[in-house]
């Protein structure tokens, strides 16, 4: 599907402001880091993720676990498409059970992909706690999910997209608001 872009929305500095002021909130807002780990969403999300990390550890001095959550098979959205999704890898190099985990997306829209998310980390263990962090939180929740750390809100129509950019991935820092072209 092709789509023309309305907006940028954030560009790439303000990308790493963003991270930054998410990194300081997440330790602040969670008392430090101990037995804190970092589960991003497959596929920007993993590397917000890792940014998130990044950016803590060099606040903290201290490394903070990584892991990468596929959720397609949590979706309930999955069986109604004709064809079998796509799976990829689930990554999480450490024992969820009782860990303060930051669970990271790009966006955060209707709260669909954060059930299936949710339902995938219980699967693996039960976590001390559970906290949200999106860069862009668009409205147009179905499901009652809010995110705990917000790098934006940027309502849109229902027909507009957020098109988040990450370099490891599109060459490029940007977050885009985007329209389907008819």
């Amino acid at each position: 599907m092709n789509f023309i872009t309305k907006k940028t929305v954030t560009d790439s500095k303000m990308l790493g402001r963003m991270i930054t002021r998410l990194s300081h909130e997440i330790i602040e807002k969670c008392k430090g880091i101990d037995n804190l780990a970092i589960v991003g969403i497959r596929t920007r999300g993993e590397y917000i993720a890792k940014r998130l990390a990044e950016e803590i550890e060099n606040i903290e001095k201290t490394e903070v676990p990584v892991g990468i959550l596929d959720v397609v098979m949590y979706r309930d959205d999955f069986r109604s498409k004709n064809k079998l999704p796509k799976l990829k890898v689930t990554d999480i190099p450490f024992d969820v059970d009782n860990k303060k985990l930051i669970l990271v997306d790009d966006v955060i829209y209707t709260g669909r992909t954060v059930r299936a998310a949710l339902d995938a980390l219980t699967d693996l263990g039960r976590p001390a706690s559970i906290k949200l962090a999106v860069l862009i939180d668009r409205g147009h929740r179905e499901m009652p999910i809010m995110p705990n750390f917000v790098g934006k809100e940027f309502k849109t129509a229902p027909e507009e997209e957020i098109r988040v950019k990450v370099k490891e991935i599109d060459d490029k820092d940007e977050i885009l608001l985007v329209e389907a072209k008819k």
